[in-house]
């Protein structure tokens, strides 16, 4: 049974940083693709990270609303994904959510970038962790 649990969340102010960490369990991170989405209320949930293996090692693309700010990495002894945010603003204050799926399926989609998913293209959720960037 694939397990996923984010853990991190928590109240930043504007320009600071925060580490999002998503445990797996069940299953090897190291042959699935792996993202990071996020949902704002009101909108829709959206893929904002991701990263899987490659023959010259993990490959990662981000959405454009992050990139350079925010960093997908694994730490393979842990089985776990994190995700590093920095410069962070207003705009980020969402509930983040882990999500993984085989590389048949997402790998490509991982791949490009900008890094652009819907909930449709991923199988397995973590339960989320709330992020809320406020002075």
């Amino acid at each position: 049974q694939f397990d996923l649990v984010e853990s991190g969340g928590a109240s930043v102010q504007p320009g600071g940083s925060l580490r999002l960490s998503c445990a797996a369990s069940g299953f090897s991170t190291d042959y699935f693709a792996m993202a990071w989405f996020r949902q704002a209320p009101g909108k829709e949930r959206e893929g904002i990270a991701c990263i899987g293996p490659s023959p010259s090692g993990d490959r990662s693309n981000y959405a454009d609303s992050v990139k350079g700010r925010f960093t997908i990495w694994r730490d393979h002894s842990k089985n776990t994904i994190f995700l590093d945010m920095t410069d962070m603003k207003p705009g980020d204050t969402s509930v983040y959510t882990c999500a993984a799926d085989s590389l048949w399926k997402a790998g490509a989609l991982c791949g490009r970038s900008p890094f652009v998913a819907s909930v449709a293209d991923f199988a397995s959720w973590g339960q989320g962790t709330q992020v809320t960037v406020a002075t």
